[in-house]
Parts: C-alpha cells; structure tokens; sequence
C-alpha cells in the first residue's frame, strides 16, 4: 500500500515527534509513503477567519500538489482532514472545474486513527501499552468528520494500559485554532475546565488527534504543576509496536 503524508503546520513546526511517530506506524505495517514536499497549510486558519479568498489560495495549492494521484491522504490532524474533506468542495461550489477536483482529493482523504483502523486494522494487532490513558474528543474530528469510534479502539487495543472515560470529553478545550489566538483568554479559561476533567479521570495520561487541542491542554496542565503526560495518539501507537 502506498499513501501521502500530509505532515500539517502544528506538527512540522511544533510537534515533529508526531510525524516521526507517524513514519515508524507505517515502517511497522508496511505502509510505503511519499511525503509532498510542496505542501503548505491546508488553508483552515483563513477560512475559519473569514479570509475566503486567501482560504481558496491555500486550497487550490494543496490540490496541485495532492491531485493527480489516487492514493490514501493520511494526517494526524481531525480539523485539517475535517478542511480538506468537508469545506473545499463548499469553497469551489461554482467552479465545476475546482470542484472535481477538490472531491476527488477529499475522498481519498484519512484522519489518522481512521485509516490505522479501518484500513489497516491496526487495532487488532500486539500492540502494548502502560499506565492510565483518557481521550480528549476535538470537536472537529467528532462533530464534523464522525470520527468517534476509531481513536477509542486504538486506546484500549494497548494491552497493558487501562482506559478511564473522562468526564465531558467531548467539550472543547478552548483551542478553536484562531479561537484561541483572538480570545486567549476565554480559550484558557475553557482549557481549564479540560484541564479539571482530565484530573478528575485520574489519568495519567491524555491523549487525543489533533496537536492544537493537545497543545492548549498541555499549556492548562502545566499551569496546575500537573504530571499528567500530553499525547498523540500516534505517539502511544508507536510506544506500543
């Protein structure tokens, strides 16, 4: 099987271990991969800001250097897949050009934990694991792409490590991407109510798919003095090979 990566900005500037982690999942199954190296923001910060036009540049970017294949797009990002799959048909809606293809790269499209589990059927392999684990469910990844059952699976397939449900999981953390950079005080202020759930699990560690929603929880732990490790899901995978 061959896929392309698409690495996203949080994760080439902030989060390499992710990708590292990421490459050593697809070396364990197989999975031969390129890696675009033309690729830029999928366009989400703009669009979510209202800057369409710009929205369109960056999209129209990320179809040149993703089209023209037919292998899997695969990303550890729920909100950047979310973009791609879901608003770039809505952006190109009267350009009919555009439009096909910007469906036909947003049906080849796949979270992270989407593809590990449907596709590869990772979930049903050895894969080990230590200590008290909680999900953190991002919004985009749950509300707009569905994803709800597959990072789970992928939790509790680690033998060794015990799953604890986390009270209001699903309630954002604040982080909303220009949410958090225009509103940085409500966004903290809501990343401490994340921050209250995590603890009350009694966890030691949280985990979830999306490095931004990872990145406000690590901040809002850290100001409590917290020992609870921040992690991607694919960090805990690749822990566990």
């Amino acid at each position: 099987m061959h896929v392309q990566l698409f690495g996203t900005c949080l994760v080439d500037t902030f989060f390499p271990e992710v990708g590292e982690a990421v490459v050593r999942i697809f070396d364990r199954f197989g999975v031969a991969f390129t890696f675009p190296k033309g690729q830029t923001c999928c366009g989400q910060p703009a669009y979510n800001a209202g800057y369409i036009p710009e929205a369109k540049g960056a999209a129209e970017h990320f179809l040149s250097v993703f089209g023209g294949s037919s292998d899997p797009i695969v990303t550890p990002s729920g909100s950047c897949a979310t973009m791609v799959r879901h608003h770039y048909p809505e952006l190109f809606r009267d350009d009919p050009e555009k439009l096909r293809a910007a469906e036909q790269v947003a049906g080849r499209v796949y979270e992270l934990s989407q593809f590990l589990v449907n596709i590869l059927r990772v979930h049903e392999t050895n894969l080990t694991g230590s200590g008290t684990m909680t999900y953190h469910s991002s919004c985009h990844l749950t509300r707009t792409l569905g994803v709800t059952r597959e990072p789970l699976a992928l939790i509790k397939a680690l033998k060794g490590a015990e799953f604890v449900p986390m009270p209001d999981a699903t309630r954002c953390c604040g982080f909303g991407g220009m949410f958090m950079a225009k509103l940085p005080e409500i966004s903290m202020a809501i990343a401490d109510d994340k921050a209250e759930s995590i603890i009350a699990s009694g966890a030691d560690t949280v985990t979830g798919c999306d490095c931004g929603c990872l990145m406000n929880i690590a901040d809002a732990l850290r100001k409590r003095g917290s020992s609870v490790r921040v992690k991607h899901i694919a960090e805990l995978v690749a822990e566990g090979l």
